[in-house]
């Protein structure tokens, strides 16, 4: 299913990641912008997303209070983003897109929903953790059905792999947690045994979680399991000493 249109792939990583290609979090795709997407554009734009910058970011300011904050890579059209920050009105989202068809939708469900703890980055995740966001700043990580890349020879360009979930974990206040999504077995398990090898973090539970409450099944993901496929979310937690 992989309802998700902000794919991700994997192609150099920052000098500190040990990988063979870059890391990117994101396929270019083309899209049309509805007009109602470009109106969002055009009227929430300013307020609500972010420019890139290479150096750390000043939250509180971004947001106008301070409140945990919560990385999303890839929101596609941000239909679960705009829910979770509907039901988590205290937290902070600072959300990664880089296709302007999934801004535009988010921005106008923001405007419709009149949600105010959100800010959009249309940039690359991997560069927007390298200099924005500084170690032990991040309170949740969420990555909901990144690209699969099911056929085995591109299995090597998924984003959940060990150097990149490495970068994250250190991104993670002490206590702080990442919750992976995927429909696609394969990919859950590469997820799960990723997740359990980094040492700044352990399993919030026995294998598999049960899906979080705050997080919505899409309408992609109920067509989905009308088919008979699956979903898995793996949610682990940073050690309180780390």
């Amino acid at each position: 299913m992989s309802s998700n249109p902000a794919s991700t792939e994997v192609g150099g990583a920052p000098a500190h990641v040990q990988h063979p290609q870059t890391i990117r979090s994101f396929v270019r795709r083309t899209g049309r912008v509805t007009t109602g997407q470009a109106k969002a554009l055009e009227t929430l734009g300013e307020q609500f997303v972010l420019p890139y910058q290479d150096s750390p970011l000043d939250t509180d300011a971004a947001f106008g209070r301070s409140a945990p904050l919560i990385l999303e890579i890839g929101f596609g059209m941000g239909e679960a983003t705009a829910h979770i920050a509907q039901v988590r009105p205290d937290d902070n989202f600072l959300c990664c897109e880089v296709h302007e068809p999934g801004v535009g939708a988010l921005l106008k469900r923001i405007g419709e929903q009149g949600l105010h703890n959100i800010r959009i980055l249309q940039h690359d995740a991997v560069q927007v953790i390298e200099h924005m966001l500084p170690h032990n700043s991040l309170d949740g990580i969420h990555v909901f059905f990144p690209d699969p890349w099911h056929k085995k020879k591109h299995n090597k360009r998924r984003l959940i792999q060990a150097p990149f979930l490495s970068h994250l974990a250190a991104r993670l206040k002490p206590g702080g947690y990442i919750h992976c999504a995927t429909d696609w077995e394969a990919y859950a398990q590469q997820m799960l045994e990723v997740l359990s090898n980094e040492p700044l973090l352990h399993n919030s539970t026995d294998g598999f979680a049960p899906r979080p409450s705050y997080r919505p099944t899409t309408k992609f993901e109920k067509r989905g399991l009308r088919l008979g496929h699956g979903v898995w979310d793996v949610v682990f937690l940073k050690h309180l000493a780390a």
